[in-house]
């Protein structure tokens, strides 16, 4: 690749004083003092988690050579490889252990918060992964990141593209904070909602006990399989993530002829991995699809006393989910076997007034949607970060300092 006019192109070595930490197997001795470090679990991209610090020994020369300074690049050895952050003083003083990798920039050649940009944009990349041993766990030696090689434009304009992209940072964690709080809110509501701790307006009569088989029933719909036929097949995701769509096959490519249509309106259940929440009901979009005999399917028997999409909700709760687990059969949970008969003796609480359950679906709807709207969100503006990154980064475009 040809550099950009007034580009370098230099190794870490180049750049930095790179210090791994204290291995923390060593015995305290006279003159230590115990002192707080960072492991590989208090450094995130961009900050750093300090709840939980440890402390250990360091003797006076430790402190010297282990300690940390304004402006230190710290890099993950492991784990993630390459998450880093920006030691700002957050704490003082604050050493580091042998997980971790210091860059102290030398030469004036480098801004930290550049070479920070630098390690987000190639994180999880072959670059970078190039450089990781793989003997057992993944690291990232010393050795191999020394030579490391980074495009390095002069640092006034270094510093002007950190701080754009900083900007973006910014932007991304108001996003997740406006995120996290719409989840908790909508966590709430479920947990009022759904439990009938809270009423919502208009709502008539008291909530009751129902048997599960009163209302639900298990339905088969075998297909008329042939070799040529088109199988439109469905998975679920885990944690009630709901239905996806699986590669199309003809029946001679798949392993089982026992398959059923599905239609909108179903509860579908995983019966090997409802334990670990996957199940959910089928919207529209998935009707006629096909899936196996692991799967099993309920049917809505009385419209008249339960509002599917509210049993979907009250699907996602936690005694639900424990219903399912206890429902199944097994000595280790990733072995477990769902049976439907046993989960349809259970009994859930729901409002004798139908309408309240359509209500109480609708407003749990419109707060998962605001979810997904803000997530989507969230996930473009990333691209574009991503876009915008790789051509400030490559010097495809030049911004003035």
């Amino acid at each position: 690749m040809k550099l950009p006019k007034g580009w370098k192109l230099r190794t870490v070595d180049d750049l930095f004083d790179v210090q791994l930490g204290k291995m923390l197997n060593e015995k305290a001795k006279e003159g230590d003092s115990h002192q707080p470090y960072l492991t590989n679990f208090n450094v995130q991209w961009s900050r750093f988690r300090l709840d939980t610090l440890n402390t250990m020994s360091f003797s006076p020369r430790e402190r010297e050579k282990f300690a940390l300074k304004m402006g230190d690049l710290i890099v993950c050895e492991g784990g993630e490889v390459g998450r880093c952050a920006i030691w700002r003083e957050e704490i003082q003083p604050c050493y580091f252990q042998k997980a971790l990798h210091r860059l102290r920039p030398k030469n004036g050649e480098i801004a930290s918060d550049f070479m920070l940009a630098f390690m987000r944009f190639i994180a999880g990349s072959k670059r970078l992964g190039d450089l990781t041993s793989q003997s057992s766990i993944a690291h990232l030696t010393r050795e191999r990141f020394l030579t490391l090689e980074v495009f390095t434009p002069p640092l006034p304009e270094q510093r002007k593209i950190a701080d754009i992209l900083s900007t973006w940072d910014e932007a991304l964690e108001t996003l997740d904070a406006l995120i996290a709080a719409k989840d908790r809110q909508k966590q709430a509501l479920m947990q009022q909602l759904l439990t009938g701790k809270t009423r919502v307006k208009g709502a008539k009569g008291r909530w009751k006990k129902v048997r599960m088989g009163d209302v639900l029933e298990r339905v088969f719909r075998p297909i008329d399989w042939h070799a040529d036929l088109p199988l439109n097949l469905v998975s679920l995701r885990r944690r009630c993530g709901g239905l996806f769509r699986r590669p199309d096959v003809k029946g001679s490519e798949y392993k089982t002829q026992d398959l059923h249509e599905i239609r909108a309106g179903d509860f579908l259940i995983s019966k090997r991995q409802v334990v670990h929440g996957a199940w959910g009901y089928v919207t529209p979009e998935f009707e006629g699809r096909h899936v196996s005999k692991e799967y099993a399917i309920l049917d809505n028997r009385a419209p008249d006393k339960l509002h599917m999409p509210f049993f979907a909700w009250l699907a996602q709760t936690r005694r639900l989910i424990r219903l399912a687990r206890v429902s199944s059969t097994g000595v280790h949970i990733e072995k477990l076997i769902f049976d439907p008969v046993v989960f349809l003796r259970e009994s859930i609480r729901i409002p004798a007034d139908l309408a309240e359950q359509q209500r109480i679906a609708t407003i749990l709807d419109t707060a998962d949607q605001e979810l997904t709207l803000l997530r989507t969100q969230r996930q473009t503006l990333d691209q574009q970060k991503r876009g915008l990154m790789q051509r400030l980064l490559t010097g495809k475009i030049r911004v003035k300092p």
